[in-house]
């Protein structure tokens, strides 16, 4: 008797159906094609979008027009140079490397993680996962690898591991404890979409600050929860093929190395703060800024310097490293792993800038908000539909900010108009733009996802990244749009400096000021 569930069905057939597309490299290139011919159709049938600040009319770039053909052959190396996931995952993955040829992983696994509840790893690797959003690249880069090791070690599945990172680095994107870059970009953008029909409205990076600290509770214990419930049930604890024997101790050479890696990480530490806490700190911005400073930018290099001296110095004392090349080899072998991701980033590369170029993702994104600004919902309809959209959208252009500065000048006025204030608006776009991270393959970091899952899986492909991943992000999406909904109902301030939920400062009069300054500059006609 077949007792395979009807959402087990559901997930297998997604796999099949995502592993049926062609390798992802080949359907980068097909995609570059499509977009390629596309453009040219769209083009010649005048599809086009009124930009929602300047009024200015966006029309369809042909790539196969002759300044097409010359971004095409001009621009394709720089394309691939300049593609964010590529310099940033390479340069971890050299530091890294080294850390793990010298046996340092290795020990730090058997000294922590086996020692530690099995029950608790899930919570903790989507919880680190959320926090990871501080510094940038480096949960794709470093954590998602990582946690598969730390699932290996502790005999479940790697590729569960992997899932619950990629769960939390990118589908918590919007949560954290802590305000990061991502809350003062899109504060700033708000602010300025609001100055549009109320002048000299501020929105500061701490606008959802209250929102989010509940919001990565809630993303870590959904998280964990369809991670132990749902996925590593699906995958199994670990199979045959990819289980490797995990020590249980360590002798005295390499308790002594752990020790002086600890000592190093202690004095590392002391010299980030001492770089860090003084107003005018060596690490800070010009301004005193933290949030924008070259150590903020530079995380990724700072982990892989890290991670490569306590490598070397872990091999040297434990007698790992006996050869001066010991250092290069470990940097070596983790750079000839990632042949196959570097050649599928190129094309990935190209496909994005294509789009870019085309000008199809903008289009597509201003005329999808004008459709449902046009359906005159409820307000509190609005929001919810105001999340899915953000949420469907999300899966044609990957940028949060640039997706933000597109719907913002469009929302946030329409929203404070009926009374919601731009800061509420701002955490539902949060919600839908963060939930459909993990499922779309135009994230630019997918790639470097699928990578990591054939280490352990040679056949995974895109659908079953997809079938994984969907579970969570049905999960974060439901959930995350109750808690709004719970915010709204109690109207609770969303950070600090907000007292209402709804913005209750606007007398009709203001109202209709506003109104008429909106609709004479967007409105048609």
């Amino acid at each position: 008797m077949n007792h395979t569930s009807l959402s087990e069905r559901l997930l297998i057939k997604i796999e099949q159906a995502g592993n049926k597309l062609p390798h992802p490299t080949l359907l980068f290139i097909y995609l570059c094609g499509f977009i390629i011919a596309l453009s040219a159709i769209t083009a010649a049938m005048d599809i086009h979008a009124i930009h929602p600040v300047s009024g200015d009319t966006i029309t369809v770039s042909s790539l196969l027009s002759r300044d097409g053909l010359h971004l095409i052959l001009t621009k394709s190396v720089s394309n691939f140079t300049q593609f964010a996931p590529v310099g940033s995952v390479l340069v971890a993955i050299m530091g890294i490397g080294v850390a793990e040829r010298s046996g340092l992983i290795a020990a730090v696994l058997t000294a922590t993680v086996l020692k530690a509840p099995r029950q608790l790893l899930s919570f903790f690797i989507v919880f680190s996962g959320v926090l990871s959003s501080l510094a940038m690249d480096t949960g794709y880069v470093v954590l998602i690898p990582l946690a598969a090791l730390v699932f290996q070690a502790a005999g479940r599945h790697p590729i569960a591991g992997i899932a619950a990172a990629f769960a939390g680095v990118s589908g918590g994107f919007s949560a954290n404890l802590l305000i990061g870059p991502v809350d003062a970009i899109l504060g700033g953008i708000s602010a300025e979409a609001a100055s549009l029909v109320k002048p000299g409205y501020e929105v500061s990076a701490a606008a959802n600050y209250y929102f989010i600290i509940v919001s990565t509770l809630l993303i870590s214990v959904v998280g964990t929860w369809i991670t132990e419930k749902i996925v590593i049930p699906r995958l199994g604890e670990t199979t045959a093929n990819i289980t490797e024997a995990v020590r249980t101790t360590l002798n005295p050479a390499e308790k002594k190395a752990l020790q002086s890696v600890g000592l190093f990480s202690v004095v590392c530490i002391a010299l980030l703060l001492a770089t860090l806490i003084p107003e005018q700190g060596l690490l800070r911005a010009d301004n005193g800024s933290i949030l924008n400073s070259p150590f903020i930018k530079g995380i990724v290099v700072l982990i892989a310097i890290y991670a490569a001296i306590a490598g070397l110095l872990y091999g040297k004392v434990s007698g790992n490293f006996t050869r001066q090349d010991d250092f290069i080899d470990g940097m070596e072998t983790s750079i000839s792993m990632m042949a196959s991701y570097i050649v599928l980033m190129f094309f990935a590369a190209q496909f994005v800038s294509y789009f870019n170029w085309s000008q199809l993702g903008a289009i597509s994104a201003i005329n999808g908000a004008q459709f449902l600004q046009s359906m005159n919902l409820s307000a509190p309809t609005l929001m919810v539909s105001f999340v899915i959209m953000s949420a469907l959208i999300n899966c044609l252009i990957g940028s949060s900010s640039a997706k933000w500065a597109l719907f913002a000048p469009i929302f946030v006025p329409m929203f404070l108009l009926l009374g919601i204030s731009p800061e509420a608006t701002q955490v539902a776009y949060r919600i839908g733009d963060s939930s459909t991270n993990i499922i779309t393959p135009l994230m630019p970091y997918f790639g470097v996802v699928v990578a990591f899952v054939q280490r352990y899986d040679k056949e995974a492909g895109i659908g079953t990244i997809i079938a994984t991943m969907l579970p969570y992000s049905i999960a974060f999406l439901v959930s995350w749009s109750a808690l709004l909904v719970l915010w709204i109902l109690l109207d609770w301030p969303l950070g600090p400096g907000r007292e209402y939920f709804y913005n209750c400062l606007l007398n009709n009069q203001q109202k209709i000021t506003m109104s008429v300054e909106y609709c004479t500059r967007f409105c048609p006609g």
